[in-house]
């Protein structure tokens, strides 16, 4: 498991460097004004139902459902079950995008409303909806091969595939001169994408022999428990987007820029998320979900408390650099060209305040295993919409006062609200069993952090006549031998193996 975790953060962490090359590029071109506020808005919409129909709904359903299939009935009813959801998948997209390209300026009235007082701003974020709209499409059937592949233990190919989005933005970005507009080179760079990211998943499953035809769905009993669990999923996940909308929603009557401060601070929040978070959580389902189907439920136990611990220790330096060092980080990513001090004040502020919730979000996705690995969705699910009631609260009630700052802070006390109901349910249904390497782990890795953040405000002062980008980085390298040295010293004194292995009985 571990060996599959780091080869598919390895590739989330190539795929967000280049996003971070991706988006210095954007904020140096668009920096922080109409045009990129108009762009986020466009490039926002079909990732929200990419959010809701792909990754996390389809997945925590699709995956276990293809590995229990294929374990239990055999490869050939695996076969046909995957032609019957891609069938499916083909019909709905293709359905949803004419709708939503017939009634485009319906769609982004209803996502930024603010823009109805400004028609230049609004023709245009309806211009580039038309032009992102279809990438949806596009990468749902990258999601869906890339569950084929993830069910096979196959992650490479879906953990690379966003680097093409990244490669495809920044190609059309560097021949702007091109399109009408900057922003509309951004725009046809997300289509392109979607056609890399699609062509690439589809020739992976291909190659491994595990792509299979559309085939006409037809009632039978593994396509309802398929559904079973998916509606859920989806209802979930549409929770959390619900949220995201309403972000969306709110910025939109902030001055100007604010769309813009919640979209670079979400990339750099994002980053942990990607990389780590999200590569435990592909991992950990399929683990987990072959584990229990071999009635091995200690061994699954044990697999999660391991990414957990993987997970907290890789993010805790993003967690202390964040609250500590916003400003620097920002500074030294993004501001040059059209993005300037301003824009960087106002998103260090959004930044700090998602990094509250960061712990929450790196484990959320390992959390959920304990039920989705069983096929239960309807748990996760009432966990989801209890932290979006709050999320949704704080939003309303923070906004005015402290703006993008506050839609974040309200997203990250979702998170942890979130998580405290999915540990706190799987550990009382016997679905999760903390261990006590789990806590010790977790101390060791509470020590380095402190110390950390000590060192990185005790340097920040001696520091401060150099460049950003190298005061960043002395920060960074300084740093990261410290945290490195303390986990390393702190494992051995607490007896936990290096490897975070299970210890042997005897």
């Amino acid at each position: 498991m571990i060996r599959a975790f780091l080869s598919v953060g390895f590739w989330t962490l190539l795929s967000r460097i280049t996003g971070f090359l991706r988006d210095i590029l954007l904020a140096g071109s668009l920096g922080a004004g109409q045009m990129m506020d108009a762009f986020t808005v466009a490039f926002r919409l079909p990732n929200h139902f990419r959010a809701i129909f792909g990754e996390g709904a389809f997945e925590n359903a699709f995956v276990p459902a293809l590995t229990r299939i294929r374990a239990q009935i055999g490869a050939e009813a695996a076969t046909l079950f995957q032609g019957r959801i891609l069938a499916l998948v083909l019909g709905s997209q293709g359905l949803l995008l004419v709708l939503v390209l017939i009634f485009t300026p319906v769609a982004v009235r209803l996502l930024a409303p603010g823009f109805a007082a400004r028609p230049d701003l609004f023709g245009l974020a309806t211009e580039l909806t038309r032009i992102t709209f279809p990438y949806l499409a596009l990468v749902t059937l990258m999601v869906l091969w890339k569950g084929v592949l993830n069910a096979e233990k196959r992650f490479v190919a879906g953990a690379a595939a966003p680097i093409l989005l990244n490669a495809a933005m920044i190609g059309a970005l560097l021949a702007g001169g091109l399109f009408p507009s900057l922003a509309h080179a951004a725009a046809w760079g997300v289509l392109a994408a979607g056609i890399l990211e699609a062509g690439l998943l589809a020739f992976a499953a291909a190659r491994a022999g595990l792509i299979a035809p559309p085939r006409l769905p037809r009632p039978d009993p593994e396509l309802a428990r398929f559904f079973r669990a998916f509606v859920p999923a989806v209802i979930g996940a549409a929770g959390v987007q619900i949220a995201m909308f309403m972000d969306t929603i709110i910025v939109t009557f902030l001055p100007p820029g604010g769309a813009s401060a919640l979209y670079y601070a979400d990339r750099l929040y994002q980053l942990p998320i990607g990389v780590i978070g999200i590569a435990a959580g592909t991992v950990i389902v399929p683990e987990m979900s072959r584990l229990l189907a071999e009635n091995r439920p200690e061994a699954a136990y044990a697999a999660q408390n391991r990414a957990l611990v993987l997970g907290w220790l890789a993010a805790a330096p993003f967690l202390v650099g964040f609250l500590v060092l916003p400003h620097l980080i920002v500074q030294a990513f993004f501001e040059r060209g059209a993005f300037d001090a301003a824009a960087t004040q106002a998103t260090a502020g959004v930044l700090a305040a998602y990094a509250l919730g960061l712990p929450a979000a790196i484990a959320i996705r390992s959390a959920v295993a304990s039920f989705t690995a069983r096929g239960d969705t309807a748990t996760p699910l009432l966990a989801s919409l209890s932290g979006l009631a709050l999320n949704l609260a704080l939003k309303l009630l923070l906004w005015r006062e402290h703006g993008a700052a506050g839609l974040a802070l309200a997203t990250s006390l979702g998170a942890l609200v979130n998580l405290a109901i999915l540990a706190g349910l799987a550990i009382r249904q016997g679905k999760a069993a903390p261990d006590a390497l789990l806590g010790r782990a977790l101390a060791v890795i509470l020590v380095a952090g402190s110390a950390l953040a000590a060192a990185f405000a005790a340097l920040a002062a001696p520091l401060a006549g150099l460049p950003p980008i190298a005061r960043l980085a002395a920060l960074g390298l300084g740093g990261g031998l410290l945290y490195g040295g303390i986990v390393v010293l702190g494992f051995r004194l607490a007896r936990i193996p290096l490897t975070l292995r299970r210890p042997t009985a005897g």
